[in-house]
């Protein structure tokens, strides 16, 4: 879908540069503007956004999901006002040839009202927008449009105070000289390389050149994939999709870090990680189980966002299966850090045999992590290339150990076992003699 521009596009995204407020933290000045738009309006959505080449990112949002930072700019809806010296009204978008086939608006949420007003520096740029919107047509007084401008040279009137703080906040920085700043270059570096390889793989290959390849006797593979995901990629559109599964897939990456649990890649909508590689673990197997309950819990929280907002959303299946693998580093000019093994081959199945919104797990896991969680024993399942395979679901937490009533929150008695296991476990995850008992 193509969007309008402005005639000045390449200064106007160089003076936008100037301010320093792409990707940025949260500010409470912008987010009461921002509510205060929608009361004002009467509207239940509002939002202060800022466009950069194809990328419309929201600094304040009002009814809108938490963590939906941003959207390609050509399906926002502010790249008409962008254009505009002024406040831009529609009263109702599904009769607005401007805005009536915009995905948001045959599609969902439906929505049906915009007004935007554009921020303008004092060189005259249009910097972003304030923008209401609503679900049902609707029309401003003209006390409410005078109200939205006001607002919006109140952002301009912030930005302007933020960037002089940004400014005085550089000149100190170039004050620090040139041993500081070749310090943060290798910094940068470094910070690049391990967000692309572990840190233990960056530093081998940093320091030697290569990585060798390595046989970890002991991990737990843990594969995601969502429901229906093909029918749903069939009717959205190309760039909403890929946002949709950026929000889940980040929510996603913030759980695995959490428990320590290496992201290994993404395929389409399957993820895939890794407890107990590259750094060795006693408890892979318990860390991969708490990682995929609050894996549910989010994606759930995620749905629930979403479908209040009537945005597309998803529902997650996964699977989990313990054994060993190979890790190494491919590639030469692309680093990728991967495992192979029957290991994966078994969690991919464990995944494509799970249910939305259920933990599918194998034998090998069920038998080390028995005695902590509440598990529903399933039929030996036919799967390709292997014979039948036992499943179990894992349900939760034993009552036990868990201070929420769906059983996904541990509680102190959980964190005294684990700690009782990290030195009680022997071998690749089995407890010792006495450790527990089938449940």
């Amino acid at each position: 879908m193509a969007y309008p521009t402005p005639d000045n596009e390449a200064a106007r995204a160089d003076a936008l540069r100037t301010y320093n407020i792409m990707d940025s933290e949260p500010e409470a000045a912008f987010d009461e503007i921002g509510e205060l738009a929608a009361q004002v309006c009467g509207c239940p959505v509002s939002y202060v956004g800022f466009a950069e080449e194809d990328q419309f990112w929201f600094k304040a949002k009002y009814g809108l999901p938490p963590d939906m930072s941003s959207c390609p700019r050509e399906i926002a809806f502010c790249s008409v006002t962008l254009c505009g010296g002024d406040l831009i009204i529609s009263p109702d978008l599904t009769k607005d040839e401007r805005y009536c086939d915009f995905p948001f608006v045959v599609g969902e949420p439906y929505l049906k009202f915009y007004c935007g007003v554009p921020l303008i520096d004092p060189e005259g740029f249009s910097l972003g927008t304030l923008c209401v919107m609503d679900f049902e047509p609707r029309e401003l007084s003209f006390e409410q449009q005078e109200a939205m401008r006001r607002l919006g040279r109140q952002v301009v009137g912030q930005l302007e105070l933020r960037r002089k703080l940004i400014e005085l906040d550089q000149a100190m920085g170039e004050l620090e000289g040139a041993r500081e700043s070749i310090a943060e270059e290798k910094s940068r570096a470094e910070a690049l390389l391990t967000n692309i390889l572990p840190k233990s793989i960056a530093d081998e290959l940093t320091e030697h050149g290569k990585v060798a390849p390595r046989h970890f006797g002991a991990a737990t593979v843990l594969f995601t994939d969502f429901r229906d995901f093909t029918g749903l990629a069939e009717r959205t559109e190309p760039a909403t999709l890929v946002g949709l599964l950026d929000q889940y897939f980040s929510a996603i990456d913030e759980v695995v870090v959490r428990h320590g649990l290496e992201k290994i890649k993404t395929i389409g909508d399957s993820y895939m990680a890794v407890a107990g590689v590259p750094e060795p673990s006693r408890l892979h197997t318990l860390d991969a189980c708490m990682a995929a309950l609050e894996i549910l819990d989010v994606v759930a929280r995620l749905k629930a966002q979403r479908d209040k907002a009537r945005l597309p959303s998803l529902d997650i299946r996964i699977g989990l299966h313990s054994g060993p693998v190979m890790a190494g580093v491919v590639g030469r000019r692309k680093f990728t850090y991967d495992i192979w093994g029957d290991t994966v081959n078994v969690a991919a199945r464990m995944e494509k045999n799970s249910n939305p919104g259920q933990i599918n797990v194998s034998e090998q896991v069920f038998s080390q992590v028995n005695s902590l969680f509440d598990v529903s024993l399933r039929n030996r399942t036919d799967v390709k290339g292997k014979a039948p395979l036992q499943m179990y679901f894992l349900d939760r937490l034993k009552a036990e150990f868990s201070k929420d009533s769906v059983g996904h929150q541990p509680n102190e008695s959980f964190a005294a076992e684990r700690e009782r296991l990290s030195t009680g476990f022997s071998g690749w995850g089995q407890p010792e003699a006495g450790g527990g008992t089938a449940g």
